[in-house]
């Protein structure tokens, strides 16, 4: 039988004081139980200690344990870790935040990408297809003159060739010439320019051959001769594939307004037949239009240089005091150059109502894609940026890490966000493709939706050939791009683009 002084030494005030204060004091939770026989101390679930010979204390405050005959005294654990997060779980919480940071602005870009569809579309319905004609009557005195340099390559023969150098015969436009250059002198292109001249004798027009070698570039050196016969204040550039309407030529020279340096025509094609045409059509009339009216844009006074050199109309006077167009013959992309040129010098640069009808009788998916990639890698040459940007602002990749962002953030599933981003993105097009064309398209849905994916699937690989193989190829030569556009010509022989 316990005596009265062991029992009251177990329930005394002091004995539980000193227990619960050894047990704050180390930093443990312990749980007390009472019973018939005395108080236990038993540590949490949470504390895994074990329990210290009773010499050692905690605190210079700590009361006498508690003791008896069946209690033998204890020791509260050591003191554990410091309380807070650890380094690992520091690091996990900054990725996530991260993680949410690029998320968010993944979802910016693509929404930024959905107001480009818009303004495209609200631009090109209120600016394309709507002719300025310019005020003839006062005959070649009351009219600025046009020279327009047509560089010709026969060979292989493009057999809409003369339907398509005849429509330039036929232009309604009081004052201009035709300055046809062909680079070789049995060139087959010779014989179709001649029986045009004879058919419209009206037309002042000549020919030249041979050209005069200035630089790299074979298209300066082919129209070279051309530009030093030039008479007129207007200078165009106009390649062989173009078809002209009766009134281009006017529209053009209407946008010319006296802070104007260059006017050019957006590309797009004509309608053929077969399903390469098809292809070209919706490239021109979709990715490549919406970029092109975007950049064009008056009120946001963008002022991007997007030229191209297929149609484009110029102030002479502005290229001669470059020393003339032989000044841009290192380089290959010269309708860039042009354009940058005469942008730097104050002037501005417009797009004509009315697209470049791109009319070439040959058309294959080989040579289509070839001339994608060679202008692509023009791009990273010239615009480094390039790199980064071309790639994400198409519509697959753009799509695939905008469903990432929109299961970071919205909780979206993964492929109905992209379906959804897809199906959105190709109706936008539709439409964009129904502005340009000025009506629906000479094909149906399904030809469009297919086209559509192809394009849209190709684009990367594209760009990862022209990333890989920087080396461009222009029929007989092959060039390479130093940064910034300049090009040097190279020994090397790739396949013709």
């Amino acid at each position: 039988m316990w005596s009265v002084d062991c029992v009251r030494s177990l329930i005394s005030p002091n004995a539980w004081l000193g227990a619960l204060l050894s047990t704050c004091t180390s930093g443990g939770v312990y749980h007390l139980w009472a019973g018939n026989v005395g108080v236990f101390p038993f540590p949490s679930s949470a504390t895994r200690y074990t329990l210290l010979p009773p010499t050692t204390t905690t605190s210079s405050f700590f009361l006498p344990p508690l003791t008896g005959p069946f209690l033998p005294p204890f020791t509260p654990p050591p003191a554990g870790p410091p309380v807070g997060p650890s380094p690992t779980g520091i690091i996990m919480a900054d990725l996530q935040v991260y993680k949410v940071l690029l998320a968010l602005a993944i979802l910016i870009f693509w929404s930024a990408f959905w107001v480009v569809h818009l303004i495209g579309i609200i631009y090109g319905y209120r600016r394309l297809h709507q002719r300025r004609p310019v005020n003839v009557e006062g005959g070649e005195q009351g009219v600025l003159g046009v020279s327009i340099l047509k560089p010709l390559v026969g060979t292989p023969m493009d057999p809409n060739l003369m339907t398509n150098l005849e429509t330039f015969f036929t232009l309604d436009y009081p004052k201009y010439e035709l300055l046809f250059c062909v680079q070789e002198e049995g060139d087959p292109s010779i014989m179709i320019v001649q029986q045009l001249m004879k058919k419209h004798p009206h037309v002042h027009a000549a020919f030249f051959t041979g050209g005069l070698e200035v630089g790299v570039n074979p298209k300066i050196n082919n129209m070279q001769q051309g530009y030093l016969a030039a008479k007129h204040e207007l200078l165009m550039v106009s390649d062989s594939g173009v078809l002209m309407k009766e009134d281009t030529l006017s529209d053009m020279v209407s946008h010319m307004t006296p802070e104007v340096g260059i006017v050019h025509q957006m590309p797009f094609t004509c309608d053929r037949k077969g399903w390469p045409a098809i292809l070209e059509k919706v490239y021109f009339g979709t990715g490549h239009a919406r970029m092109y009216c975007f950049w064009d844009l008056d009120a946001l006074g963008f002022g991007v240089n997007c030229c191209t050199g297929m149609s484009c109309l110029m102030r002479k006077k502005v290229l001669d005091e470059a020393g003339g167009i032989s000044a841009f013959g290192i380089y290959l992309a010269e309708d860039y150059f042009f354009a940058k040129y005469i942008q730097d010098r104050g002037w501005g640069i417009r797009i004509a109502s009315q697209p470049a009808w791109q009319n070439a009788g040959i058309c294959r998916v080989k040579n289509f894609l070839s001339r994608l990639t060679r202008w692509c890698k023009l791009r990273i040459a010239m615009v480094p940026h390039t790199i980064i940007l071309e790639p994400v602002s198409e519509c697959m990749v753009l799509g695939l890490i905008a469903s990432w962002a929109g299961t970071v953030l919205l909780r979206a599933d993964y492929l109905t966000f992209f379906l959804f981003h897809t199906l959105t993105w190709s109706l936008a097009d539709w439409i964009m493709l129904n502005i340009v064309q000025n009506g629906p398209p000479p094909f149906s849905k399904f030809e469009f939706v297919i086209s559509w994916l192809f394009r849209e699937v190709s684009a990367l690989f594209i760009f990862l050939h022209a990333v890989w193989n920087p080396v461009i190829s222009w029929r007989t030569m092959s060039f390479k791009l130093r940064w910034w556009g300049v090009a040097e010509p190279v020994n090397t022989r790739v396949s013709v683009m």
